[in-house]
């Protein structure tokens, strides 16, 4: 092997690099949109509800435009008489077949707010403290109204309406499987097993808040939107379709540097238009940036789900059928996706990797007067596979039987695949029992009761907890869009539509580009964030490497191929002689050729340029075993993590350090979850309660050290040419559960027994302190009304 051979080889795929993102990002050179000052930029501030439901009557401008620097005030009515269309929302059918309803969502609140912190009105001044000085002098008079932050109490008799359309605050409802056939498997069952589970409401929380920046270029008559985003196009689109005399082709979307998405920026917000309109309106470009006090106030948030799950299995512990019944708060306004993720996505995953095909899952979407939910990491998935994977320990408990046996039993077989799962969905691969013994492995799970003993000498208690499971990547946005150029000065450029946002996806880009071109890494260019270079789906479901990385390898052979054809016509030789080697085109046998990069140069537009629009074939099914060790001070009930070991199946891995770290932090996502994160509203005057870092908890890096993660990337995904399936969300949905099922070990232990299946999250001390007592939270679904 030549000595460049090796330089290159070493930045291809499966090899570690340094992320080509990271030199600017951590030297302070990174630019994020807040940072972009065009001149003559003002400043946009809004002022927000303070009630959770009111009407409101009137607001008096004119205190804040007479503060000094003010430019204008916009208000709900304002957009309306400009012609500003509500944002889209709700979806699929309601319980009486009727379509899903919603209230409509304006960029401004009109006539009526519907949760606190919705935004009322905007303005406008020189600088950003001004603006913020003259919303607080508005003067907005309401009558405030009832309000409802509770679904359970939402879908109550005499509960405060969201919506004439839904009387009931229904936004939809869907029902899977068949209810008869599993209310015969569960008469026939040796055992039954059940679960009462919050699966509460949380912010995504990403360093970077959202940040808006409009400007008209009043000689073209294009709208130029800047902002941190993880789906470009579609906030174009959403501005064109909302803003009259705006369309697709005359608003141009761009993203710089993100500071952390986690399906929190997928979507439009209502605070993107209504800074487009005032750029629109003052001919001037105009910028916002929430603050934290606002995202955690009007920021999609994610899960808040209400369930009752129950497992039929036999006497031999083999499952026969699921039977679930969920409440998801989808807010103040169902958004298509919230209520896609809790009706659609997440039960598409319900049964996971287990051999079952009898289901009975009934799924309520209901409006409730707090801020929308929408994506965030791992989006449904999470859900459902905590409720599987909480019903599974519940199981090996009552029948006295091994959790990771009791798993194995259920597991789907290799022989079985391509599997169709009880929803529809079909998985292409997957050897589930033997991740789950490499996971068995690395945890040391037979040494497990010597550790519990140690920890027991030192007054602690032990529990471990298992999740084995798969989830569901993609998007069923299953087409990417990649343009080469090869440009005379010496490099490749990759333009796409999806987007990073931290999370890398530049690196691996460039690493699968290396493995066709053989150059240094140094020469690879990723362009993404414009809508005037590539429009497509975005990065969002763990879809970017499995849709776009596939996008950009077919790209890069087509533009092997091309540069093949050039360089026989430059060669005078046919274009079968020629071959490729390290950035080098050559007649084979001779030692006539042409570099890469030169022969870009003899090209009339001084590149060779490849656009290339590529589709998988399905989803991609990542997997994984994770198990999680915690010890518990029964003094306190505070619950430290004392090991976390997984396996993970992501099938081949492209980037190894940036996978890890994917996985990694995901698990210190889903841990969150499961000890300490929890969005609260006081439900009496719908404030919310955890609206700062002071109160929202957030799991802190010196809490997780001594993570053993492994890969197995023998099983490749068949759904695309690389055979890669999605990482981002999977250690998030693993996590969770294996954490809480490793805190009711512990209180089993310690006496609790079945018991200790009644502890919601966030396990935070205090639960777990009550729990040793027995003093458990009532089931969340307690006080339903009967259907």
């Amino acid at each position: 092997m030549s000595a460049a051979a090796v330089e290159t080889g070493r930045y291809g795929s499966g090899h570690i690099v340094r992320r080509i993102e990271d030199p600017a990002l951590v030297t302070g050179r990174g630019r994020f949109t807040d940072d972009v000052a065009p001149a003559g930029q003002v400043h946009l501030a809004f002022a927000r509800s303070t009630y959770a439901h009111a009407r409101i009557l009137s607001i008096d401008v004119e205190g804040a435009l007479a503060q000094p620097g003010v430019l204008a005030v916009y208000t709900g009515a304002d957009l309306v008489a400009a012609g500003v269309k509500p944002l889209p929302g709700g979806g699929f059918k309601r319980p009486d077949g009727s379509p899903g309803a919603t209230a409509a969502r304006h960029a401004l609140a009109h006539e009526v707010v519907r949760f606190v912190g919705e935004a009322v009105a905007a303005v406008v001044a020189d600088t950003r403290e001004a603006a913020r000085n003259a919303a607080a002098a508005l003067w907005i008079d309401y009558e405030e109204l009832p309000a409802v932050t509770d679904p359970v109490q939402a879908v109550s008799p005499g509960a405060p309406v969201l919506c004439e359309a839904a009387p009931d605050n229904i936004a939809a409802e869907m029902r899977h499987g068949d209810a008869a056939a599993t209310a015969a498997a569960f008469a026939a069952a040796a055992h039954v097993v059940q679960v009462d589970i919050r699966n509460q409401r949380l912010a995504a929380s990403p360093m970077e808040p959202r940040c808006t920046q409009a400007e008209l270029d009043t000689a073209t008559g294009r709208l130029t939107v800047r902002l941190s985003s993880q789906m470009p196009t579609g906030v174009r689109n959403g501005i064109a379709g909302l803003i009259p005399g705006r369309t697709p082709e005359n608003v141009r979307v761009k993203v710089d540097d993100v500071g952390g998405g986690f399906g929190m920026k997928t979507g439009l917000y209502p605070e993107d238009v209504a800074v487009a309109h005032a750029a629109l309106q003052l001919q001037r470009p105009v910028s916002w940036r929430a603050e934290r006090l606002e995202e955690f106030l009007a920021s999609t948030h994610g899960r808040d789900v209400l369930t009752h799950a129950e497992l039929a299995l036999d006497a031999n512990g083999r499952a026969l059928a699921l039977r679930v019944r969920s409440l998801a708060n989808v807010g103040a306004y169902a958004t298509t996706a919230g209520l896609a993720i809790q009706l659609l996505i997440g039960p598409w995953v319900s049964t996971s990797i287990y051999d079952l095909q009898t289901i009975d899952l009934h799924y309520t979407g209901v409006m409730t007067h707090t801020a929308p939910t929408g994506a965030y990491r791992g989006a449904g998935r999470p859900e459902a596979i905590y409720l599987m994977e909480r019903l599974m320990d519940a199981a090996a408990r009552q029948l006295g039987m091994d959790p990771a046996e009791l798993r194995r039993r259920n597991m789907i077989r290799p022989e079985q695949m391509p599997y169709r799962n009880p929803m529809g969905q079909t998985y292409d691969s997957g050897q589930f029992a033997r991740i789950l013994d490499q996971g068995l492995a690395l945890a040391d799970w037979q040494g497990f009761a010597a550790r519990r003993a140690e920890s027991q000498a030192r007054g602690r208690l032990r529990g471990r907890g298992i999740a084995t499971f798969l989830e569901w990547t993609g998007g069923n946005a299953l087409e990417e869009r990649v343009v080469v150029d090869v440009t005379a000065d010496g490099y490749i450029e990759l333009t796409s539509a999806t987007q990073a946002m931290g999370q890398g996806i530049a690196t691996s880009y460039a690493q699968l580009a290396v493995d066709v071109f053989g150059v240094p890494i140094d020469r690879i260019r990723v362009l993404q964030g414009d809508t005037d270079r590539a429009n497509g789906f975005g990065s969002a479901g763990s879809r970017s490497l499995f849709t776009g990385g596939s996008a950009v390898r077919v790209a890069s052979e087509r533009t092997v191929d091309t540069a093949r054809q050039l360089a026989a016509e430059a060669l005078e030789a046919p274009a079968g002689d020629i071959e490729y080697r390290e950035g080098r085109l050559s007649v084979a046998g001779t030692d006539l050729g042409i570099g890469l990069f030169e022969l870009a140069g003899r090209q009339p537009t001084q590149r060779i340029t490849v656009d290339v629009t590529n589709a998988v074939s399905a989803p991609s099914w990542p997997n994984g075993c994770h198990i999680c060790e915690v010890e518990i001070d029964t003094a306190t009930g505070q619950v430290a993590i004392v090991a976390y070991a997984s396996v993970n199946d992501i099938g081949r891995v492209v980037s190894p350090a940036i996978v890890r770290g994917q996985i990694e932090g995901g698990a210190v996502q889903g841990i969150g979850q499961a000890l300490l994160e929890q969005v609260v509203y006081d439900p009496g005057s719908g404030q919310l309660l955890t609206a700062s870092f002071l109160d929202y908890a957030m799991p802190h890096a010196d809490g997780f050290v001594g993570f053993k993660t492994q890969f197995d990337t023998s099983v490749p995904c068949l759904t695309n040419p690389l055979g890669v399936k999605g990482v981002g969300e999977l250690g998030t949905i693993g996590a969770t559960p294996a954490v809480v099922n490793a805190v009711i070990d512990a209180l089993d232990a310690a006496g609790q027994g079945a018991a200790a299946e009644r502890i919601q999250m966030p396990v935070t001390a205090e639960r777990v302190w009550r729990a040793l007592a027995g003093d458990y939270d009532p089931a969340p679904l307690a006080d339903l009304p009967a259907a």
